[in-house]
């Protein structure tokens, strides 16, 4: 509601981040939700000991700590900036009012709630049932299509080796030899940190569940 802009105005924060620093961790009090104005983060939680299972990278204009939003009032998953990231802060006391009043924002909501539970679901049944490869396969496909690419063609997104095994649950070691593998079929290019794909509809058939 347009009446609403000003109220929203005067009680959200601009908050910045610098790559690498946490924004929340898991188990921490829930404080309020965050809008992606500038920058990328992971959203990640913890597998094991110093491990890490990440579920999403966002982008400018996604929200991050609607998972928090729950009878337990803890965070369920941790985020950090990948770059230097700005992010609209609202209140969670302020942010719930705004959804009892503005049932047009909550509708819309729970259709992102929705869509969210669906990718979630598709991701968990894909990391159970795809090889190795399918999922190295898919992980640079969802990426591309996130993120698009730079002015080189390569996908516009700078992450570690760790951080894509991760995104693609599995081992470092796993993903290196996958990965190479692929450059070597000239399915995609690889240069330091960035990688370009040359063949998507390879990558597509080897998303096929066995």
């Amino acid at each position: 509601m347009k009446d609403w802009l000003s109220a929203i105005d005067s009680r959200r924060q601009t908050l910045a981040y610098k790559k690498g620093e946490t924004i929340f961790e898991e188990g921490m009090p829930v404080k309020g939700i965050y809008f992606l104005n500038s920058g990328k983060v992971k959203i990640y939680r913890r597998w094991g000991h110093q491990k890490q299972l990440i579920l999403h990278f966002a982008k400018e204009g996604d929200i991050i700590g609607y998972r928090g939003l729950s009878n337990e009032n803890v965070y369920p998953v941790s985020a950090m900036a990948l770059e230097p990231s700005a992010l609209c802060f609202v209140d969670t006391v302020f942010f719930e009012t705004t959804l009892r009043v503005n049932n047009e924002l909550t509708y819309k909501l729970m259709q992102f709630y929705i869509n969210e539970l669906q990718y979630a679901e598709r991701r968990m049944r894909n990391l159970v049932h795809m090889d190795v490869k399918g999922r190295v396969a898919e992980t640079l496909l969802m990426l591309k299509k996130d993120f698009g690419e730079n002015k080189e063609g390569s996908i516009n997104i700078t992450l570690t080796k760790q951080d894509l095994a991760s995104f693609a649950g599995t081992t470092y070691e796993t993903f290196f030899r996958t990965i190479n593998e692929l450059a070597k079929q000239k399915i995609v290019w690889l240069s330091g940190k960035e990688i370009a794909v040359l063949k998507a509809r390879k990558l597509e058939e080897l998303c096929t569940m066995k």
